[in-house]
């Protein structure tokens, strides 16, 4: 199941990656963000049930954070305009 979410999360990175590269999906949108960072979650939820890695449980959790950032500073800009 953890190894199924992980691939999942993958997908999920990879294609707002690839739609940001090919200038399919803009990368400050919700979209975007929110595909990183459930895509990062669910990686993390295999790294920390099954096959721990400190260096990837790292890189996801930054990942994480930053989708994360990016969607509340983009909730604020909705707010105020």
């Amino acid at each position: 199941m953890t190894d199924a979410a992980g691939l999942l999360g993958v997908l999920l990175i990879l294609l707002a990656y690839a739609g940001a590269a090919l200038g399919k999906l803009d990368s400050e949108k919700p979209i975007s963000l929110a595909c990183n960072l459930v895509g990062a979650c669910l990686i993390l939820w295999g790294l920390l049930t099954q096959d721990f890695n400190l260096s990837a449980t790292v890189m996801e959790g930054a990942w994480a954070l930053v989708a994360a950032v990016g969607l509340i500073r983009w909730a604020v800009r909705r707010g105020r305009a």
